[in-house]
Parts: structure tokens; C-alpha cells; sequence
């Protein structure tokens, strides 16, 4: 029996897979990591992790770490005294001290800047905050759950995420698939959807024609599920017919950037491996010769000879 909740339906075998292990991750009070690509559903996860967990009676607070400046955010997150700053007439709690008792989604963790990421650490090994113009620590109970799209263990060996943060967030991690990898769930998804604005616009929901049911599976979604409520609403807001077909579906499919044409090996001898002279000559960046040229192994055999 397919499990339904909200957007995300867990009908399709990977979802199911997340949802089984939601529900043994839910009840934990650990730091939780929730990765996937842009418009997955990583808040909507998030939420369903705290909903299943003891702490569903207290405060969900989800705070995007990619939308404040590094001298914001540090106020936003752990809160401030009058004066701390310019414009600071007030003292204000921050958002671990209003997620007390429940929980605490950090978006884009990855965001961060270093300093933050060390205090966060500090947040998360104490259970305890300081605001910003204080030296008063403030005892916090707050689960912190992390979400990000993009690849945190690149940024840890790139020396741009701490590697000590990163383990203390990832101690239970859930990974939303994307959802051109959950073609079960395009059909379930499209009845949700066109139900749900329906209702909202108060029309009859009109019936899913299988040439737009086949289109809707064959688009790649590079948007997600995000992408996939938008298509449905446009098409609800526009069609005055009882049914929807594939002509009334506007998807729209980026184009790739046009391939970077592989460096003759022979101008690259010529400039007797100099890649800015060689880049000169085949009107790339240096960049560009250099990335093409470690792709083809040229440069590792110049390097090496």
C-alpha cells in the first residue's frame, strides 16, 4: 500500500527504502544529514523526521544558511544583545533558542562560512549557544538536522567544509533520490498535484491523458519535484478542457553548453608545453586547455617527462 504524504510519494521501491529509514532514524535525538539534489523535498524530509520523533509536539524551525550574509547569520542562528552591534536596540533571541525542545533544520549547510561552521561545532558538542555581544552561555535542546545539494565530502577534502563538522552532522544520513530515478512515482505525483490545485483554484480536476502521462515520464526533471508542482499548476491555470494532454504541458529542457573542442596535441608540442602560449593559439582560457588537457592525460605524461 503506498505510503502518501504531502508531495513526496513514497510508492516507487527507493522511496520506500527512505521512508523505512525515516521511521528508524525519527525517534533518535542524533544530528541527522539530509542530502539530495535542489528541490527533492529536503525540508518536507526534514519535517517528517521530526514529526515522527517525541519531539513532534514542540517547535520545527527550518533556517536557509545560503540566504544571510556571514555577519547575519551568526545573529540569526545563536541571537544578540542590545548593542552588540550597529542597528542591535533590541536583544533577540536566535533561532536554536526559539527551536527549544524540537528541532532545527539548517539548509544549504554547506553555505557556512568557516568561522560559523566553528561556532555551529561549538553549538553542537556543549548543547549550549552564546548570543552575539554576551558571555553568557545559554543551555539549548535543540536536534539539528542538516540538509545540503551539494557534495559535502568534496568541499571537506577541499578544505572548504570542516571535516569534524561534517562527521558530527552525519551521524544518521538520508539520501533523496531524484526524481527522474522515481518513474513509479510520476503518476501518483501528477494525480496529487492536479487534485490539490483543483481544489485550490475550485475546478474539477481534469483527467490525465496517457500521451501527457508518457510525456511527464520521459522528461528528465532537472528541477524535481519543485519543477513537477509548477508544470501541473501552470497547466491547471491555463486549460479550460476536461482532460490534459501532452500538448498542454509546457517542460522546458535546458541546453547543455556546447562541448569545449579537445586541444590539438600538436599545438600544445609546438608551444613545447606552455598552456598559456597554447591557449592563445586555439582561443581557449588557460583553464580550459588545462582541464581538457588533464582529461586527455597530456599533461600528467608532460608533467611526469
Amino acid at each position: 500500500m503506498p505510503i502518501r504524504t504531502k508531495a513526496f510519494m513514497f510508492e516507487d521501491a527507493r522511496s520506500k527504502q527512505l521512508f523505512e529509514r525515516l521511521r528508524l532514524i525519527a525517534p533518535s535525538d542524533a544530528s541527522a544529514l539530509i542530502t539530495g539534489e535542489s528541490g527533492t523535498g529536503k525540508e518536507l524530509i526534514a519535517r517528517l523526521v521530526h514529526e515522527f520523533s517525541d519531539r513532534r509536539n514542540k517547535p520545527f524551525v527550518a533556517v536557509n544558511c545560503g540566504a544571510f550574509s556571514e555577519t547575519l547569520i551568526e545573529s540569526e542562528l545563536f541571537g544578540h544583545e542590545r548593542g552588540a552591534f550597529s542597528g542591535a536596540t533590541d536583544s533577540r533571541a536566535g533561532w536554536f533558542e526559539a527551536a527549544h525542545g524540537g528541532t532545527l533544520l539548517l539548509d544549504e549547510i554547506g553555505d557556512l562560512a568557516p568561522r560559523i561552521q566553528v561556532k555551529l561545532l561549538r553549538v553542537l558538542q556543549e548543547r549550549e549557544i552564546v548570543r552575539v555581544g554576551s558571555r553568557q552561555p545559554v543551555r539549548v535542546d535543540v536536534r539539528v538536522i542538516a540538509a545540503s545539494n551539494i557534495d559535502l565530502p568534496a568541499e571537506v577534502r577541499a578544505g572548504r567544509f570542516r571535516d569534524d563538522l561534517y562527521y558530527r552532522l552525519n551521524v544518521a544520513q538520508l539520501n533523496l533520490p531524484p526524481l527522474r530515478e522515481r518513474q513509479d512515482a510520476i503518476a501518483s505525483l501528477a494525480r496529487h498535484f492536479i487534485a490539490s490545485f483543483s481544489e485550490r483554484l475550485g475546478i474539477v480536476p481534469p483527467s490525465l491523458r496517457e500521451d501527457a502521462l508518457a510525456r511527464l515520464r520521459a522528461h528528465p526533471w532537472p528541477g524535481n519535484i519543485r519543477e513537477f508542482e509548477n508544470v501541473i499548476h501552470h497547466v491547471l491555470l491555463a486549460n479550460t478542457k476536461p482532460y490534459i494532454d501532452a500538448a498542454d504541458l509546457r517542460l522546458f529542457t535546458p541546453v547543455p553548453p556546447p562541448a569545449i573542442e579537445a586541444p590539438e596535441p600538436v599545438a600544445y608540442e609546438h608551444c613545447r608545453g606552455n598552456q598559456v602560449q597554447a591557449a592563445r593559439i586555439i582561443g581557449l582560457s588557460r583553464n580550459a586547455v588545462r582541464a581538457r588537457l588533464l582529461q586527455l592525460g597530456l599533461l600528467v605524461v608532460a608533467e611526469q617527462g
